[in-house]
């Protein structure tokens, strides 16, 4: 389910707290999930810096059409991409739901748009899988792996390799495997 404002507002302040937290505390780690064209999918949550509702975006030449554009957040220019352009997916307009989270690697910081973000979640380790190699092909170096949480699963995203200027491109080239099966209820 879709967070509305108020439970935005509770995740992008408790952020910082959460991020200070031992990540591996009980054997569990923190996530960000979001959704994508009714997928749910996961950020470590130490690689989030906040999430935001879409804002002013500049549009630039010659980029690829996941590139939506700059903005700037507060003071520093930062690259937007869509998500569900860059998976393959046909593009949606931007609506009550939808939210930018902005992902920080090493000196990069990259807006990323999705289509809802769901939740701040807690997964125990033995919860999450590592992408099995028939999916974790060099086009699909961007998802680390699997979670399970109830029965819902979960694409675990690698930020590292996906804001990658490089991964990028082939992450795009090769979209993002369907995900379903039998005895999981969506």
């Amino acid at each position: 389910m879709p967070c509305g404002p108020r439970l935005l507002q509770q995740t992008v302040t408790g952020m910082e707290s959460l991020r200070g937290q031992d990540s591996k505390q009980n054997g569990s780690a923190q996530f960000v999930g979001f959704e994508i064209d009714g997928q749910k999918y996961l950020f470590r949550i130490e690689r989030i810096q906040e999430i935001l509702t879409p804002g002013s975006v500049t549009r630039i030449p010659d980029v690829p059409a996941y590139v939506v554009g700059v903005s700037n957040l507060r003071g520093t220019i930062i690259p937007i991409i869509d998500l569900r352009l860059l998976f393959g997916l046909a593009p949606r307009t931007a609506d009550a739901n939808t939210r930018t989270i902005v992902v920080n690697v090493g000196d990069r910081t990259v807006g990323c748009m999705v289509d809802a973000v769901s939740q701040v979640i807690r997964i125990p380790l033995n919860q999450v899988q590592r992408t099995p190699d028939t999916v974790g092909a060099d086009s699909h170096r961007s998802i680390e792996g699997f979670a399970r949480a109830g029965e819902n699963l979960f694409i675990l995203l690698d930020a590292d390799s996906l804001i990658d200027p490089a991964s990028l491109a082939a992450a795009h080239r090769a979209g993002v495997p369907s995900v379903s099966s039998p005895d999981m209820v969506p």
